[in-house]
C-alpha cells in the first residue's frame, strides 16, 4: 500500500471519528486520485460532503467548510501530506499536496515498488476459487474460448498479487451427450479411414481434427478399431482432445490448479445425493414423470426440470452437485466465468445454492459477450459442430500470445469484441500491444546508456541498489511533469482495486496502455540524458526507472512478455 492510499485510509477514519459514523454510511466516501483533470482540481478529490450530507443533516457546503477543516487539521504523519483544502461547486473537495509531500510519495514508490500496489496487513485476505475456460473436450480451444481465458488469468493473476489466496480451475464436461456424441463422430471416422461408406452421426462434429485424429487411433491400435464400442472411441477422443485443449492453454500463457471431471460427480454419486437434498427439503415436485425444482421460489422466473421423463438429467443436475462441491470447500468467493447465453441460468444457480442452505452472494458470476474474427474486413463465421471454426492456436500462431491476450481483454466484458486480424497483425503505434511494449523498451534502453554513461553510471548503481540517499538529494527537484507521472503510476493502486471489487479486468489494459503514454510523452517533452544538466538529468532518469518498474508489474499483471529490445 502506498502513501496516498493510506492517506485515504486515513481520511475515512477521520471522518468517522468527528461524525461518529459506521463503515456502511462511509462507504460511499470516495477519495479519487487526480490523474485527468488540470492541477486547479488539485491532487486528490473528495465527495465526501456530498454523499454525507443527507446523513448528517446539513447543507453539502455547509459541511464541506466543517470537513476542509478537519482535513487541514493533521492526526500523524499521513496526513501531514496536505498543503491545503479547497471547496468546489456544491461542496467537492480538491486535496492539494505539499511538494515535499510528493518527494515522500515517490520515494516510498521507489524504496518499496511492488509492495507500494498490495493490500495493507489491515485488508482481509481472501480465498477465491475461479472456474473459466471449462471448454467442452469435443474439439480444440476455439477462438470465442480466448476471451473467457484471459479474463480468468488476469483476474487470478491481480487478486494473486494482492494477497488473495486463487484457485484455478477447468470443469471437464466429460459425461454429457456431447461425448457421446463425439465417440461416434471418431468412430465414422475411422470406418472412413478403413476404407468404409459411412455417414457422420446427426449432428455430429465434422471438424477435420476427428479425421486427424482417426488416423492416429487407427495407427496405435490398426484396422481392427472399428469394432471396438462407442465408449471405446469417447474414451480416446475426450483423453487426446483434452491434451490438445492443455497444450493450447499452455501456449496461451495459462495453467490450472486443478482439472475437474464433471463425470467423476457421477460416478461418485455426488448428483444423486444432490437432488435428494432437494428433495428431502421439498423442492422437487414430480409431474408428468419428470422431476421440476422449484426455482421459481427463489427469484427464477420458472421452475426448472431437473430430471426428464426418460430418466435423463439436465445439465442443470450436475451443476448442482459441482457448485455444492464448490462450496463444501470452503472458499470466500466462488467466480464462474461464463458467455452471455448464461445469463438465465446465473438466478436458477444461485437459486439451488440458497436452496441447499449456501450464502448464495458468495458465487458471482462475470458474463462475457460474444466474439467476432475480423480478416481482410471480413467477419469470419464460425461453427464448431460444422467444423467451420477459427482454432485459438492459429490465431496464437498469426500473431503472438500477447496480442492475442491483450486484444481479448481490452474491451469490457460485457460489450462485444471484435478482433480485428489487420490491426493484430501490425507493428506501430496503431497496435496497442506494440506501443506498451515500445514504452517498457524505451524505458530498459534508457537506463542502459545512462548506466553507460560516465556521467551517470555512479547514480545507476544507487538507482539499482535502491539507495534511500537518493530520495533527499534528487526527489526535492521533481517538477509539475513529474507530479504528472507520479500520479499515474500510483493510481495503478485504484485500478487493482477497482478489479478486485468489480472483476472489471479491463481496465488493467486500459491503464497500461495509458501509463504507456504518459511515458512517451514525457519522454518526447523532457530530454532524459543531458551530460550538461545533470541536476535535471538525474530526476527524469529516476522517472524512467520507477515507470520500468511499474510497466514491468502491469505486464506480469497482463501475462505479457518484457522484451529487451524491438
Amino acid at each position: 500500500m502506498n502513501l496516498i492510499s493510506r492517506y485515504k485510509m486515513q481520511v475515512v477514519r477521520q471522518l468517522e471519528n468527528h461524525f461518529n459514523l459506521d463503515a456502511d454510511r462511509l462507504a460511499a466516501v470516495e477519495l479519487k486520485l487526480n490523474v485527468d483533470k488540470g492541477a486547479a482540481f488539485g491532487d486528490v478529490t473528495c465527495n465526501a460532503a456530498m454523499v454525507l450530507a443527507k446523513v448528517i443533516g446539513k447543507n453539502p457546503r455547509e459541511l464541506a467548510v466543517e470537513i476542509k477543516a478537519l482535513l487541514e487539521q493533521p492526526v500523524d504523519a499521513d496526513s501531514a501530506l496536505v498543503d491545503r483544502v479547497e471547496i468546489a461547486g456544491p461542496g467537492f473537495l480538491n486535496i492539494f499536496f505539499t511538494h515535499a509531500a510528493w518527494a515522500r510519495i515517490a520515494c516510498d514508490l521507489f524504496m518499496r515498488e511492488r509492495d507500494n500496489f498490495v493490500l495493507s496487513a489491515e485488508h482481509k485476505r481472501m480465498r477465491y476459487l475461479l472456474e473459466y475456460v471449462s471448454a467442452n473436450p469435443t474439439g480444440p480451444l476455439h477462438f470465442g474460448h480466448g476471451r473467457n481465458g484471459i479474463i480468468g488469468d488476469s483476474l487470478a493473476r491481480i487478486l494473486s498479487f494482492l494477497g488473495h489466496e486463487v484457485t484455478r480451475e477447468f470443469y471437464i464436461n466429460d459425461a454429457g451427450k456431447q461425448v457421446q456424441l463425439l465417440g461416434a463422430s471418431l468412430k465414422a471416422r475411422c470406418l472412413q479411414a478403413a476404407g468404409k461408406d459411412v455417414a457422420l452421426p446427426e449432428g455430429g462434429y465434422a471438424g477435420d481434427y476427428l479425421v486427424e485424429l482417426a488416423q492416429s487411433c487407427i495407427q496405435q491400435f490398426g484396422a481392427g478399431v472399428v469394432e471396438k464400442d462407442d465408449q471405446f472411441f469417447s474414451a480416446y477422443a475426450k483423453e487426446h482432445l483434452l491434451a490438445l485443449i492443455k497444450e493450447d492453454l499452455k501456449a496461451y500463457g495459462i495453467e490450472f490448479d486443478r482439472w475437474f471431471s464433471e463425470k467423476s460427480l457421477h460416478d461418485n454419486g455426488s448428483v444423486e445425493r444432490s437432488l435428494d437434498l432437494l428433495k428431502d427439503a421439498g423442492l422437487l415436485y414430480e409431474q408428468e414423470g419428470a422431476y421440476w425444482f422449484k426455482s421459481s421460489e427463489f427469484g427464477d422466473d420458472k421452475d426448472r426440470v431437473i430430471k426428464k421423463a426418460n430418466g435423463e438429467l439436465t445439465y442443470i443436475a450436475a451443476d448442482i452437485a459441482y457448485h455444492k462441491d464448490k462450496f463444501d470447500r470452503g472458499y470466500d468467493k466462488i467466480i464462474d466465468i461464463l458467455g452471455q447465453d448464461h445469463h438465465g441460468y446465473v438466478k436458477r444457480l444461485k437459486a439451488t445454492m440458497q436452496a441447499l442452505g449456501y450464502d448464495a452472494q458468495k458465487l458471482d458470476v462475470i458474463l462475457y459477450q460474444l466474439v467476432s474474427l475480423k480478416e481482410n474486413e471480413e467477419l469470419v463465421r464460425m461453427s464448431k459442430r460444422a467444423g467451420t471454426f477459427t482454432k485459438l492456436s492459429d490465431v496464437i500462431d498469426a500473431v503472438g500470445a500477447d496480442v492475442t491476450r491483450f486484444f481479448f481483454l481490452n474491451r469490457k466484458a460485457d460489450a462485444h469484441l471484435e478482433f480485428d486480424l489487420g490491426v493484430a497483425m501490425k507493428k506501430s503505434d496503431e497496435n496497442p500491444v506494440f506501443y506498451i511494449h515500445y514504452a517498457y523498451v524505451r524505458t530498459k534502453s534508457l537506463l542502459v546508456r545512462a548506466a553507460e554513461h560516465e556521467s551517470f553510471s555512479s547514480f545507476i548503481d544507487l538507482l539499482e541498489r535502491k539507495d534511500q540517499a537518493l530520495c533527499g538529494s534528487i526527489l526535492s527537484r521533481m517538477g509539475e511533469a513529474e507530479h504528472a507521472l507520479l500520479k499515474r503510476i500510483l493510481f495503478l493502486a485504484d485500478v487493482l482495486q477497482n478489479v478486485a471489487h468489480n472483476y472489471q479486468t479491463h481496465v488493467l489494459s486500459y491503464y497500461t496502455w495509458e501509463l504507456a503514454y504518459a511515458f512517451h510523452t514525457y519522454y518526447t517533452n523532457n530530454r532524459v540524458i543531458d551530460p550538461e544538466d545533470q541536476s535535471t538529468s538525474q530526476v527524469r532518469i529516476f522517472m524512467v526507472h520507477v515507470v520500468q518498474k511499474t510497466l514491468d508489474l502491469c505486464l506480469d499483471l497482463l501475462g505479457l512478455s518484457k522484451p529487451e529490445r524491438m
